[in-house]
């Protein structure tokens, strides 16, 4: 579901640009997409948090603690994604925000956790085929839209 919100608010806010800047910019649609993805994703820790904390291994303490505080991580760097003189920093953070997750995401298939419904009946194994590539292009996404570096089309400020 973060995917497609990410895929929606980029549509969107490349439209709207073209309509209020006269052009297109693709790295900032790309930054404010990922921004609205994240906040829709730190909300999921406050709602889910049961189903979150059971994606941890049972020797790691403290398991709602962390799950709130990644929603928490999540929310900051919504915030330096848009932030020009922290945009950088964050985009690298992020990225290794989200290879950090990944083990979280195996160990989940692997028990087969229902983060939505907080129980063992999830998908299993099969969700990595999806979840995996999914990683990939979040961190493909990021480095894309906040670290590399790209010309605007038919718009004069450069600054964004």
């Amino acid at each position: 579901m973060a995917e497609i919100v990410l895929l929606i608010v980029f549509v969107l806010t490349t439209l709207l640009m073209k309509v209020t800047r006269g052009g297109y910019n693709f790295a900032l649609s790309g930054r404010i997409a990922m921004a609205a993805m994240l906040v829709f994703t730190a909300i999921g820790h406050v709602l889910f948090t049961k189903g979150m904390s059971m994606m941890l291994p049972e020797a790691i303490p403290y398991k709602i603690e962390l799950v709130y505080l990644t929603g928490i991580v999540e929310l900051i760097a919504a915030i330096g994604l848009l932030l020009p003189r922290f945009r950088v920093m964050t985009a690298w953070w992020l990225i290794a925000f989200f290879i950090l997750l990944l083990p979280a995401n195996i160990y989940a298939a692997v028990k087969h956790v229902d983060l939505l419904k907080a129980t063992f009946e999830g998908n299993g194994l099969s969700y990595l085929w999806y979840r995996i590539p999914l990683q990939l292009f979040f961190v493909s996404w990021v480095y894309l839209s906040a670290i590399k570096k790209y010309g605007m089309i038919n718009q004069k400020n450069k600054n964004t």
